[in-house]
């Protein structure tokens, strides 16, 4: 948060140490159609090493000979950040992470009402012997554990306590509170972790999802309140509509409230896009942090605050995550934004040049098109490389085709001011207008077409077609002629025509 104060303040129970535990490779991989290779997943281990996160949950050896496998191969990559493999309260899980070379556990069971009676079916007494039993067989083979009590925060208060008491008393490192299904919210999560605090001195972690759309600001209220640990996602990536975002989580303890964790934040894009392009989830262009969006402007009024001081309109720099500016062109662009543009491709206009082409967007704008920097490039050469002076001007076009017979094409010109109107049919409806226009001004010049190109400039249906033209009269003059248009027929009428005045201007030069 640019020359602000951060929020960070002496009422705030903030741990000494923040840990940043990542849950991509388990919780992440459990987003609906999402499944994870071994290369994949070493992949993502291996940035998320990079970016300096504390600990990597890398899988659920229990459920899998494949987890197990992955998680042998990331810890034999010997990386800097602990590795952790989720397993139920189960002797046979436990082995499994075992198995799996690791040293630190997270192991769970369900503890509200709705879990005991309708999943496990299990008394309380029989919850907390199931608990207990785990993490002392955890600890007993040299794990690293932590405890999660799975529905934390649906749990009646004094049975999650009584929990927490006996798995403590059995050695637990530390105990995670799971808000499963994401009822949490701010004021909640304050007097609950609140409350925890004040009652036990293991370390706290949590594991908030995000199905009101809370996670993060509930994790950050829980952080306030003194919990030594947050788990995250990349993405926000999880269960239906995912865990607390490792982006969002960071960038916010860092810029407003002055908690640097230590992490590479410069590299914070490049993990998300790799995230997404291995899981087929895109994020939505107005993801906080690493969305399309998140330092895109269109605005006038924005854009001339940014140009002038970035901090007007954006909290933060985007290359403090390793993202770009963007200064998107379209019906609210502002001239100073395509200043800025034409400036980044060493494109110079004059006044009128630039008028021309500043109408030109506004107008594509206005239709419901967003204008691309190549749909602004392909605009502003046509303008460039357009006739200074325009003898015949296009005044009306009408086409019509089908029932059997040929494309036909009605074409109005102004030759010296003087308007004409011809038709002509063709192979297809370009073909017919050229045709029409050659009937039109045969009496001024003739011309043969050399060479015609037409080229789609950026995908989809809207896309700007550019056709490039050069013509030749027979006196051997050539010239180029080239348009813009989200109309092929008319793309191609406007380059001929272009091309056609320039030969005009030729030949009365050289008369003159």
């Amino acid at each position: 948060m640019k020359n602000m104060e951060t929020l960070k303040n002496e009422n705030m129970n903030l741990s000494d140490k923040i840990y940043i535990f990542d849950t991509t490779l388990r919780d992440g991989e459990q987003t609906p159609g999402v499944a994870l290779t071994v290369d994949e997943k070493i992949q993502i281990a291996t940035k998320l090493n990079n970016l300096g996160v504390d600990k990597i949950e890398v899988g659920f050896p229990a459920s899998s000979n494949a987890e197990v496998e992955s998680a042998r191969e990331i810890k034999s990559m010997d990386l800097d950040s602990t590795l952790v493999g989720l397993a139920r309260s189960l002797t046979s899980d436990i082995d499994a992470v075992l198995d799996a070379d690791l040293e630190y556990i997270h192991t769970f069971i369900g503890t509200s009402p709705l879990h005991r009676d309708y999943k496990l079916q299990m008394s309380k007494e029989k919850i907390v012997e199931t608990a207990v039993s785990a993490v002392e067989y955890a600890k007993d083979h040299g794990l690293t554990v932590e405890f999660s009590a799975e529905d934390a925060t649906r749990t009646e208060r004094d049975f999650l306590f009584d929990v927490f008491n006996n798995v403590v008393d059995a050695g637990v490192d530390f105990l995670d509170i799971p808000d499963t299904v994401g009822v949490l919210t701010p004021v909640v999560t304050r007097e609950l972790i609140t409350d925890i605090k004040n009652n036990f001195k293991t370390p706290i972690s949590v594991h908030f999802h995000n199905d009101f759309g809370l996670a993060t600001a509930n994790t950050l209220t829980a952080i306030e309140c003194g919990a030594n640990q947050a788990h995250v996602t990349v993405n926000g990536l999880g269960e239906r509509t995912g865990n607390c975002s490792l982006e969002e989580l960071v960038i916010t303890l860092k810029v407003a409230y002055g908690i640097d964790l230590g992490l590479d934040t410069t590299r914070l894009y490049s993990l998300s896009n790799l995230v997404g392009r291995f899981t087929g989830v895109k994020m939505p262009v107005n993801k906080p942090i690493v969305g399309a969006n998140a330092f895109a402007h269109e605005s006038g009024i924005h854009v001339h605050g940014i140009l002038n001081n970035s901090s007007t309109y954006e909290p933060i720099s985007p290359e403090m995550v390793g993202h770009s500016r963007r200064i998107v062109l379209g019906k609210h662009t502002g001239a100073n934004a395509l200043k800025s543009k034409l400036k980044d491709y060493h494109i110079d206009l004059d006044d009128k040049q630039f008028c021309k082409v500043f109408d030109e967007i506004k107008s594509l704008g206005d239709s419901g098109k967003c204008v691309t920097d190549d749909d602004l490039i392909a605009i502003a050469i046509t303008e460039l490389s357009s006739a200074r002076e325009t003898p015949i001007v296009l005044k009306g076009l009408g086409l019509s085709s089908g029932g059997g017979v040929s494309p036909t094409a009605t074409v109005k010109l102004e030759i010296d001011g003087v308007e004409k109107e011809a038709a002509s049919t063709g192979v297809g409806p370009v073909d017919a207008a050229l045709n029409a226009i050659r009937l039109l001004i045969q009496d001024t010049m003739d011309i043969e077409l050399e060479e015609y190109n037409l080229e789609a400039i950026t995908g989809g249906t809207d896309a700007l077609a550019e056709v490039f033209v050069i013509s030749s009269d027979p006196d051997g003059n050539k010239s180029t002629g080239r348009s813009t248009n989200q109309d092929i027929v008319m793309a191609s009428i406007l380059a001929v025509l272009d091309s056609i005045n320039k030969l005009l201007l030729i030949k009365r030069t050289k008369i003159n």
